[in-house]
């Protein structure tokens, strides 16, 4: 599975390819991160990070997007462009007929880590040894986009299973309501039981 991970931003927005072997085996395919200029209109700079993202989906042919989920921050402009070029990439995704995964920081950070809370510096550590890399990913918006794609390629068999798991148990569910609807329509379907002759009259002693 060839994963395409996303940190999404404006002003550096992280991109990482991923090829996922058997096992937790994987290989770095490619990685950069797209800048642009704050001074830029932020039509402008969408447009710049979508303009890459797309050509790097044509160019590596990725099975699926993965891409860090918006959390939320005491700076809401950076909050609100994060979520903007993360749309972005969901609708260049979309376009091009890939899924799209979101994964929490915290997910990712546990993926790759074992530690939830762990630091950029740990998280850049682990991506560069578990890939094999020369040399760090640089800056840490790049090793994020890596891990994103190591934690979904990881993830990936597991939320496969409990997505088939949730499926089995709906399909499940509507076969119990159809049974009970059955039944109920079976019921107010059948003929009432006529009267036993010479049975006591309504309302009558049985003495």
């Amino acid at each position: 599975m060839r994963v395409l991970g996303v940190d999404p931003g404006l002003t550096r927005c992280g991109l990482g390819v991923v090829d996922g072997g058997s096992g937790r085996t994987v290989r770095c395919v490619d990685v950069d991160v797209v800048r642009t200029a704050p001074d830029l209109p932020i039509e402008r700079r969408l447009l710049a990070v979508g303009a890459t993202v797309e050509e790097w989906i044509g160019r590596h042919r990725p099975d699926v997007v993965a891409v860090e989920r918006v959390f939320s921050q005491h700076n809401v402009r950076t909050v609100m462009g994060t979520a903007q070029a993360s749309g972005v990439v969901a609708l260049l995704a979309a376009r091009a007929g890939l899924p799209v995964a979101f994964h929490t920081p915290s997910e990712v950070k546990a993926a790759v880590t074992g530690e939830g809370r762990a630091g950029k510096e740990q998280v850049t550590a682990m991506v560069t040894r578990l890939l094999g890399l020369a040399e760090a990913p640089r800056p840490a918006d790049a090793a994020d986009a890596l891990a994103l794609a190591i934690c979904h390629c990881w993830r990936a068999p597991m939320l496969d299973r409990m997505a088939q798991a949730q499926a089995r148990g709906a399909e499940l569910a509507r076969a119990h309501r159809a049974r009970l609807a059955q039944a109920a329509r079976d019921a107010a379907a059948r003929p009432a039981t006529p009267a036993r002759p010479g049975g006591p009259a309504a309302g009558g002693s049985t003495r």
